[in-house]
């Protein structure tokens, strides 16, 4: 990477720290350009005809028939409460409409706030509106879709100390005889909820029908922010926010609500796989039978406010009841954070939805020895720290090698300008000197690149699984860190990289050699860096804080080394 001058490869190490900096920063610049002017979904949709608006406006998938038949009413709310999760139901469908996840706050735990509101996933807000629904449909006989009215016993359920299971049953009836039982199932310590949907024919005749389940909600809303570094460093909404699905076949695929008239799922037949909403840190999921062959299909839906809602879903192959029988059709719900260690075992493919996309290769090495070194150590700040020690130790030949490279440079100054006087403006020859006295005095001018390489998939690595990885979401390290996975809220730690880098310009002056330009661009450097890690999480500033200053320790300890060789030498 480097030429045959020493101002050469001096500029080159500045070139590539520079590209690699302003990279981070076109990289974050075009993120917040599409979030805030990119395209946005259409408010209309394209139903061509009464009946669809009709469907649509319900939420209804294109099989069920418009009619939800059975019993009338009104509608009431079913509270469910469990160690980890509190739930709305909505008897009108029997549908989850709320879903507070007890142990993730909105905002970090502080000694002022000791006890911030949960995070609410599902929500039955206008603004914020996310369900779980359920139903059935029929061809021949009477059947509850999502729209019909279920009667529950009580209004408030909670698994009490020592339960270990807590059953929430919605009863539907027809005058025809049929009659369904949704029964929900809710575990302690779990996310997953069990539902069955039992078909009871007290007809005359055989009950022909098909189980669905969807997912649906609205976009997210636009962001307020009191102030601009809130704005700036809210790292979250550069996150996925959209439907997904997994089948053994074709693995694991998402939908950004921007292409879903552009790309619509198409019906399919999926035996083993699952439907989600994502966001950041959390999801939905519907995970049919393993066994089961599902069709799978995303529509988008007007409102009469104007803000569409997109829905998936999957629906069951049909299955039949005969008079005075029962049968079921069963299915799953996972609603809570994305924890990667736990997804894969509820479903195959559901721990891909902690999506890091094409950094993948790197983000998950770095995202399970973060894992493993805070079982160690129970904080995940100490793990960033423990992992740059790591870090440092299996690349410490390579960074001697690039120090000590630097500082054979150093010292063949006075050597190279005397080359430069002999060769004048014959460029060849002067090349053709310069490669023998490299080869003589064993200088590897490039070594000065190979640590960069290394360090730059360790920064979007880390920057993705503090930004995706929901273990890492408001984890604290020490005093003023609240949150490793936001900004610095006091700039202390780019203060102090800032400080290490000005440390390692000192330590390691300039060539003498090298034009103004160039001199400029290597000061402009730290201050640049500095401003650029000002918003970004706080975890990954002390990465390289740390980093840095291990590297200054190693490089003050390898010129200290280099200066004292010639006396040793002549004693």
């Amino acid at each position: 990477m480097a030429g045959p001058y020493p101002d050469r490869y001096a500029m080159n190490q500045t070139r590539t720290f520079l590209l690699f900096a302003l990279l981070a920063v076109a990289y974050l610049l075009f993120q917040q350009w599409e979030q805030d002017y990119g395209p946005h979904p259409p408010a209309q949709t394209t139903a061509s005809s009464s009946t669809a608006d009709n469907n649509a406006t319900q939420g209804t998938p294109p099989t069920i028939a418009n009619s939800a038949g059975g019993e009338t009413g009104t509608a009431q709310l079913v509270t469910v409460s469990t160690d980890v999760l509190r739930l709305t139901i909505d008897t009108r469908g029997g549908s989850i409409v709320r879903s507070e996840l007890l142990q993730y706050p909105v905002t970090p735990r502080t000694k002022k706030d000791p006890n911030p509101a949960p995070i609410r996933l599902l929500d039955d807000g206008a603004n914020d509106y996310f369900a779980a629904q359920s139903g059935l449909v029929s061809a021949d006989g009477a059947a509850p879709d999502h729209r019909a009215i279920f009667q529950a016993a009580q209004t408030s359920y909670e698994l009490a100390p020592g339960q270990d299971a807590l059953n929430v049953d919605l009863t539907w009836t027809d005058a025809s005889g049929i009659k369904v039982v949704k029964r929900y199932a809710f575990h302690r310590g779990s996310y997953v909820i069990d539902l069955d949907q039992q078909v009871d024919n007290g007809s005359g005749k055989p009950w022909n029908g098909q189980a669905y389940r969807q997912l649906q909600r609205v976009d997210r809303p636009a962001p307020v922010y009191s102030n601009f570094l809130q704005r700036i460093s809210d790292q979250s909404r550069y996150g996925f926010f959209g439907a997904a699905w997994y089948s053994p076949e074709e693995k694991f695929n998402k939908l950004e609500f921007t292409e879903f008239q552009k790309k619509p799922l198409e019906q399919r037949q999926v035996t083993g796989g699952w439907v989600a909403m994502m966001q950041n840190y959390f999801l939905g999921a519907w995970i049919p039978p393993a066994k089961e062959t599902d069709s799978y299909s995303t529509a988008v839906i007007d409102q009469a406010n104007g803000k569409p809602h997109y829905v998936i879903r999957s629906v069951g192959a049909q299955f039949s009841v005969a008079p005075g029988q029962q049968a079921s059709s069963t299915a799953r719900l996972y609603v809570g954070p994305k924890l990667s260690d736990q997804l894969g075992a509820i479903a195959p493919g559901l721990d891909l939805t902690t999506d890091y996309g094409m950094l993948k290769i790197f983000a998950e090495p770095l995202h399970w020895t973060l894992a493993q070194l805070h079982k160690l150590t129970g904080n995940w700040g100490v793990a960033i720290v423990l992992l740059v020690l790591l870090i440092n130790l299996a690349t410490f030949k390579l960074t001697n090698a690039q120090f000590e490279s630097a500082n054979k440079m150093r010292k063949l100054k006075p050597r190279i300008d005397s080359l430069k006087e002999r060769y004048g403006d014959d460029r060849q020859k002067m090349q053709q000197a310069m490669m023998e006295l490299y080869k003589k005095e064993k200088v590897n001018p490039a070594a000065g690149c190979f640590p960069l390489l290394i360090t730059i998939p360790i920064f979007y690595g880390l920057y993705y699984v503090l930004r995706d990885s929901v273990e890492l979401r408001q984890a604290p390290f020490f005093g003023w860190i609240h949150d490793l996975s936001a900004a610095d809220p006091y700039f202390v730690l780019p203060v102090l990289y800032t400080i290490v880098m000005l440390a390692q310009q000192w330590l390691m002056p300039v060539q003498p050699g090298m034009d103004p330009a160039q001199q400029k661009m290597m000061k402009f450097m730290p201050l640049m860096f500095a401003v650029i890690f000002l918003f970004f999480p706080s975890g990954l500033v002390l990465y390289y804080a740390v980093n840095g200053i291990c590297r200054l320790l190693q490089q003050w300890w390898m010129m200290r080394r280099a200066d004292a060789a010639p006396a040793k030498a002549a004693t």
